[in-house]
């Protein structure tokens, strides 16, 4: 449903500087990766884990043939029976060099030792691209940030931040595509989708 989604949101957007705004951010982040071949790094806050988004851009590397945009989710709590691809904790990004992204998402603002780690990947060399609630620390911080208002701004066209990563990690699969191809894939991505939909069930052993 998500290819769906997208589409709708787009239609309903037109005419705001939102579209203009998530596509510009994800063409950051995937020239941030791309060249690079890859490197980059998911971390929330202490509340708040993105694992909605880690899911988009795993599926988006996929449909876009573009692996460099399969994130690491680095986690603020890692336990001992958590399987390896969500055992990436925070000294993860103490590690991060040059030629790596950290892309912070923040739907309230970071603690103080995060913003600590992301300082110190940012002096290391690493790109640092934030998303969520315009945090002025974590804004200072970063090469580029998208605020996203909430809904309690009173701005026309409220977005949460949810809707925002459905948008930006959309358009990071598309951003590098030309035109027709784009249209192309968007229309297999549906077509792949009506496919789903009118099957029958798997057979339950």
């Amino acid at each position: 449903m998500d290819a769906v989604r997208v589409a709708l949101l787009r239609e309903v957007l037109a005419g705001t500087e939102w579209l203009g705004a998530t596509r510009r951010f994800a063409g950051s982040l995937r020239s941030s990766v791309v060249p690079h071949g890859g490197g980059l790094l998911l971390v929330g806050t202490r509340a708040y884990e993105p694992w909605h988004l880690a899911a988009h851009l795993v599926d988006e590397a996929a449909w876009s043939g573009t692996p460099e945009l399969t994130p690491t989710l680095v986690r603020h709590r890692v336990l001992a029976s958590d399987p390896a691809h969500l055992s990436t904790g925070l000294g993860r990004i103490e590690a991060a060099r040059r030629g790596e992204t950290l892309l912070v998402v923040a739907p309230e603002a970071p603690d103080a030792g995060l913003l600590t780690r992301v300082h110190d990947a940012r002096r290391a060399g690493a790109t640092v691209l934030a998303l969520g609630s315009g945090d002025r620390d974590l804004s200072a911080l970063s090469h580029e940030a998208l605020a996203v208002p909430g809904e309690d701004s009173g701005t026309a066209h409220d977005l949460d931040l949810d809707t925002v990563q459905h948008l930006v990690s959309a358009a990071a699969g598309e951003n590098a595509l030309p035109v027709a191809r784009g249209r192309r894939r968007f229309r297999d991505r549906l077509s792949r989708l009506a496919d789903q939909l009118t099957s029958p069930p798997p057979t339950r052993w």
